[in-house]
Order: structure tokens, then sequence, then C-alpha cells
């Protein structure tokens, strides 16, 4: 899969590139030089490809599990042998600086690898039944079979790491996909896509559709040939999604505005204050783990602020080719100006602008608030750009409770030493993960990850995720 400046890629189905139909331009983020175009997939397409999967199930579930594993060690080889090839297609299209789309590449090897490694584990549960009498000589065997077809949606951040979480588990599963893309992304997916046929996995198991988005929600309310939607990008879209789903299986890995806590028995604060800048404009802030609320013990308020106000400084802005830069364009010029007019708001409502708050283009300076309340935009929603609000307070408790004053809940950070707080905070915070000694953006791909609240419902990480792709089914056995 080339990308042709000027030309038209298709969608992938059946193994095949579709070049027939509507072709949308995807622009550098950065300069908004055409990067290419590629075919939109119809709503006919899309039921076609639905039609192919049903009828791949039955092969893709009878793929012994050496197969499976052997399929996704051989996507993992191709990752590693393309590493460069993803990585640029990474800046080209997703904007992202070139060492951080690296690091996003050897995380999709690994997730791949994993689920090689879970699709051999996936095993079942003898049962004992004889437990009354009258049932003597019973026993029940437990195995997981696939769900069936799963609708895989996946947002622009990371167009190669999260389509590779949601094609491997289901190949582990044994479950056919139709992959949507992001629509500012496509080329990573479709050229994952064609690494996954390449490696062994069915042709009729897997398409790669770039769909325009009313017909996605189309596709998941009216087939329901489709036993599974997974979807990953904002809370307004996944919860409505969820809406129209029906009877479908739906996990949804969604938004966030993640916060930190930073008390004062810590005591390397430059380590601290550095991860708080990389967690928060690293990449623009374009995660959903990225840090966006901080709260400090007063006693380190003053310190810890003016250190992660001088890192900020550092950090270098502009082209993602430029192997210096930490800071990129943020995916469209529209999301600059809506985060922009978001820092306004906050300031004409009493907020106190400590860095930044410029930008040059698409480009956004890491900007740093402080007195950022509830109500304003950047306190309650997810700005997903580069900008933090930092706060000072006092008893560990209030900590707690600023973090939960919010609708979602995904990842903590938390800076402490002591075991006591470490446990309160993970009982009493309402996240899917407490991260102690680092910031809320921190994440291993084989970990159980995903929030409660408005960020999510289900978890992705391979054995978590297989699970969900799977069900459970009872054998009964009498001796006969």
């Amino acid at each position: 899969m080339k990308m042709r400046p000027g030309g038209v890629t298709g969608f992938l189905l059946c193994g095949k590139e579709w070049t027939d139909g509507e072709a949308m331009e995807v622009r550098s983020p950065f300069d908004q030089g055409l990067v290419g175009r590629v075919t939109v997939a119809s709503r006919k397409d899309a039921r076609e490809a639905v039609t192919h999967a049903v009828a791949s199930l039955r092969r893709a579930r009878a793929l012994p599990r050496w197969k499976r594993k052997e399929i996704l060690e051989d996507i993992a080889a191709a990752l590693i042998e393309q590493k460069e090839r993803f990585a640029q297609l990474i800046v080209a299209e997703a904007g992202k600086p070139v060492r951080t789309a690296r690091i996003e590449v050897e995380r999709a090897i690994l997730t791949f690898k994993t689920a090689a490694e879970e699709a051999v584990r996936l095993g079942g549960e003898s049962i004992p039944l004889d437990l009354t009498e009258g049932n003597e000589g019973r026993w029940g065997l437990v195995q997981r079979f696939p769900v069936g077809p799963v609708l895989a949606i996946t947002p622009f951040n990371f167009p190669l790491m999260l389509v590779a979480h949601k094609l491997a588990p289901a190949i582990a599963a044994g479950c056919p996909v139709i992959l949507k893309p992001a629509p500012q992304t496509p080329f990573t997916a479709l050229a994952l896509g064609e690494v996954v046929l390449k490696a062994g996995w069915p042709e009729e198991a897997l398409a790669v559709l770039p769909l325009k988005n009313e017909d996605t929600a189309w596709l998941a309310e009216r087939e329901d040939r489709l036993k599974m939607v997974s979807f990953t990008g904002s809370a307004a879209v996944g919860w409505a999604l969820k809406a129209k789903s029906g009877k479908k299986r739906v996990a949804l890995e969604l938004g966030g505005n993640a916060a930190m806590i930073v008390h004062s028995d810590w005591q390397d604060l430059e380590t601290a204050a550095n991860r708080c800048a990389v967690g928060a404009f690293g990449y623009a802030g374009q995660s959903c783990i990225s840090v966006q609320r901080v709260y400090v013990q007063r006693p380190i308020f003053q310190t810890f602020l003016w250190k992660v106000v001088d890192r900020a400084q550092k950090m270098v802005r502009g082209n993602p080719l430029d192997e210096a830069v930490e800071v990129g364009p943020v995916i469209r010029p529209a999301d600059a100006d809506r985060i922009e007019a978001w820092v306004k708001e906050a300031l004409a409502s009493g907020a106190k602008l400590v860095e930044g708050g410029g930008r040059d283009g698409s480009v956004m300076e890491p900007t740093i608030l402080s007195g950022v309340k509830p109500g304003m935009k950047l306190h309650d929603e997810e700005v997903f750009g580069p900008v933090v609000t930092i706060e000072p307070y006092d008893d560990f408790e209030d900590a707690l409770a600023m973090v939960n004053r919010s609708r979602y809940g995904l990842q903590t950070g938390l800076y402490t030493r002591d075991a006591g707080r470490i446990m309160t905070a993970y009982r009493e915070l309402e996240v899917g993960a407490v991260i102690v000694g680092d910031t809320p953006t921190w994440r291993m791909d084989t970990m159980p990850y995903g929030g409660i609240k408005d960020s999510g419902l289900g978890r992705e990480g391979i054995r978590w995720a297989i699970e969900e792709m799977t069900e459970p089914r009872m054998l009964v056995m009498t001796n006969l």
C-alpha cells in the first residue's frame, strides 16, 4: 500500500483494493499538504463486507490455535521489517512527531506478539456437576468461542497501535473484522490490513473501509449480522453508537480529562515535573490519557509549577518530521481554533495564564493555566490539546475529591511514597487505573485498559479484549 499524492488508494474488501467511488482527500496536519486520496466505501460496500464476514466466520473460527499464533507472529515480523515505513505513514497523516511515531510502531509489534502468545492460551475449564443426588456421572466443559463478526472503529491519534488493539485480539479469538479507520488517517490502517492478509488471515474475514461517520452509525444500527461493535473515540460519539447498536455486544474506549496528584512527600519533583510536561504536551496532548488536570499539595505547589513551566519552554515545536520535535500540530485547524477558544473562555472566567497560549497555524504552544474551576470547559471536558491546568490542594482527601469531580474516569497518576495514601487512592478514585510514580499517560499494552463513567465500557489489553470478543459455551456430559 503506497500513498500516491494526487492518486487514489482504494479500500480493502476480500483482499482486493477497490477504487470505484467517491474519493476523499487526506491532508497533512502540519502544512495541509495533500497526503493522498482514498476511496470512500458506500453503504452497499459495507453490507457486502458484512456478508463476506459472516461467510468467513466458520473458516476463521476453525483456524487451529497454532495457525492463529503463526499469523500474528508473521504480522509482528512484517512490522519489524517495515518499522520506518509505518512510522513515516503515521507522521504524514496524523502529524505525530517521528520519534513518537516510531514508539507507536514498537507498541503495535508488542501487541501482535502478545496476541500470538494469548492465542494458544485460549483454553477452557472442566466443571463437576455431580453435586446433587441423581446427577451421578455428569460433568461439564466450558470453552470460549468467537462472538462473530466485529465492527471495529478507530480514531486518528494512534492510527497503528489502536488498530492493532482491535485486529490482534480478533485474530487470536477467531473473529472476522470490518475495520473503519478515522477519516484523517486511513492509510496506516490500509497498510496494516495488507500485512494481515499477507500473513495468512482469510481474505473475507477482514475489510478496511473508510466509511463516512454517518454510514458507520447506520451500519451499527441496521446490520444485525454484526455481533460486536468495538469503538475507540470520543464519549459523545461512543455512547450514541451504543444506543444505536441494539443487541450487539459493545466495547467502548472513550475519552477523559485525566488528572494527577503530586503530594509533598514525593522528593524528586524534577522528574515528576518532566513527566507531567511530556504527558500533557507530547503529541500536542492528543491522547485520551494526556495529563489535563494536576493537583499539587500547597507546600510544593510553586516549585512544581515552575519546573513544569521550565520544561514546557524547552519543548521543541514544529514539523513532526524533525527528529527534535516533541510538540507537533493538532490534527486539524478547526481543533486548534477550538482549543484556543476554550483557553480564552477560561481566562475570561477568571483563570490565570501561566505559560503559552499562542499558536503558529495548527502548532500550539504548550499552555499552562491555574485557577481553572468546575464549569469551565478546560476543567469539565476533554481538551485533546497541549493544555494543562495545575492547582494547589491542602489535604489528600481534597485532592481525591477534585479528581473524582469529573464525569470521566480513565486513569489517574499519583506521586506519593505513603502506602496508606496509595491504597486509599486505589480504593476511592473513580477510574480504571491508578498509576503510582508516573502520570496517567503511562500505559502498557498488555494490561487491562479502559475507564468507568463516561470514559467507557469494557477493557482493552489483549487477554481482556479476547474475552470481550468471545463468549463462554457450556457442554454438559453424562456418562453413557
